[in-house]
């Protein structure tokens, strides 16, 4: 059967054994995802088989390290040593699919991927502290979508493992917080090039009667000019008030509107085949961009692991994106309590394992990805976040609990979750 756009097949031939009838999204010969009758939702595979997504971001075909004692590393079929190479490793540890940034390693290793389409590669982007965006409002915002679309994703049209497509990597909606500017107040003090600029101000002054100091009464700072929230913004001093958290609610829900209906269309119409997964976030992004970041507009959600929903029929699907335990929260001591005293390493992993736990059995989670395939520059192990350090070596902090993990993983999930009894 040729390859086809979902919506043009019968519910009946594109539902698998044990799914829900209208619960399907994506092409049939191609990677779905569907909800189960269980109310669990999975990936499909292009032969129809649902599976828990286990994937890494970054992978890449780093060399192996040089062993310095020997004058050189041991002799092997190319640069690596028969059990070093990405996919070996990736096997090893149980990951069935790799992400998004990496050099296409995995591809042609009969492995599950992502790929990304980097919207903001094209027009004029949007680049302050805490906002990395395409600019939505240009005119020629559409075309240039189109464009870039075609150009990336035509050619992977037909091909059977992509599981989908990943808009942008690592957008930043300037979300309010800290003290810091939101993105109202960074898109009202871009340089005027921008049309997101004018936008905002239009937007903005249409609200509040098209004056500033009526603007000004209603958030309940003192705004003299369009200089005086500028020179707010450059000093990353945000407004807080109540009345702009309004507007910037509403702002920030017709940017994302605009941003994520947009790159859908300009993906589908390049490639129907594919699912749509929204961006990947650069950090947390607030309740108003979430909402956007959903059916229709996208099929499966790559969210950050903090930010999954919170469950019910509704929820989902959603991929538990930029999964790692080394952050900081992992580690804090918690308040004194009996028992045996863990030390940091052993509370990170503990925090980290149920985490993971619970993103399996939660069922709008169709599989997770890690944050990336190797260390950053100047992360120190144990808590580097990558799953091969700098020199080569398996992040075994990291490898064996997610081994462990991904071995288990669909078992977990198909596990029946006890409902909980209210005292």
């Amino acid at each position: 059967m040729a390859p086809a756009d979902a919506a043009t097949l019968s519910p009946v031939a594109l539902l698998p054994e044990g799914f829900r009838a209208g619960t399907l999204r994506g092409a049939e010969g191609f990677v779905r995802a569907g909800q189960d009758d269980a109310g669990r939702w999975w990936l499909i595979d292009a032969d129809g088989r649902p599976f828990f997504c286990r994937a890494v971001h970054g992978v890449r075909a780093a060399p192996a390290p040089v062993d310095e004692t020997v004058g050189g590393r041991a002799a092997s079929a190319g640069p690596f040593a028969p059990d070093e190479h990405p996919a070996v490793r990736l096997r090893r540890w149980g990951f069935n699919a790799t992400g998004i940034g990496g050099d296409g390693t995995g591809r042609d290793d009969g492995f599950a991927f992502m790929a990304g389409v980097d919207f903001c590669e094209v027009g004029g982007a949007l680049v302050a502290p805490g906002l990395r965006l395409p600019d939505v409002f240009d005119p020629d915002w559409p075309r240039l979508a189109a464009l870039r679309a075609h150009a990336v994703c035509a050619p992977w049209i037909l091909n059977r493992a992509l599981i989908g497509w990943v808009t942008d990597d690592q957008l930043r909606w300037g979300t309010p917080g800290g003290g810091r500017p939101g993105l109202l107040q960074l898109c009202l003090s871009l340089e005027p090039n921008h049309a997101a600029y004018h936008a905002a101000w239009e937007f903005v002054l249409a609200l509040h009667g098209g004056r500033i100091e009526t603007l000004a009464r209603a958030w309940g700072v003192a705004v003299a000019n369009k200089e005086t929230l500028r020179g707010w913004t450059r000093s990353e001093q945000g407004v807080a008030t109540r009345g702009y958290l309004k507007d910037e609610a509403r702002w920030t829900g017709e940017f994302a509107r605009r941003y994520f209906t947009g790159t859908a269309a300009a993906i589908r119409d390049a490639d129907p085949n594919h699912l749509v997964l929204g961006c990947r976030f650069g950090g947390r992004a607030g309740d108003v961009v979430r909402a956007a970041c959903a059916y229709p507009a996208v099929d499966v959600a790559l969210l950050d692991w903090n930010d999954l929903p919170a469950g019910g029929a509704g929820a989902g699907p959603v991929l538990a994106g930029d999964v790692c335990w080394a952050d900081a929260d992992f580690r804090e001591v918690p308040a004194p309590a009996r028992g045996k005293k863990l030390t940091t390493v052993e509370r990170m992993l503990k925090r980290g394992r149920a985490a993971l736990e619970r993103a399996a059995r939660h069922p709008a989670v169709a599989g997770y990805v890690w944050r990336q395939w190797l260390d950053e520059p100047g992360e120190q192990p144990p808590f580097a976040r990558g799953l091969v350090h700098v020199n080569g070596t398996d992040a075994r902090e990291h490898t064996e609990l997610l081994a462990a993990f991904n071995a288990r993983a669909e078992t977990l999930r198909r596990t029946p979750v006890r409902p909980t009894v209210s005292p």
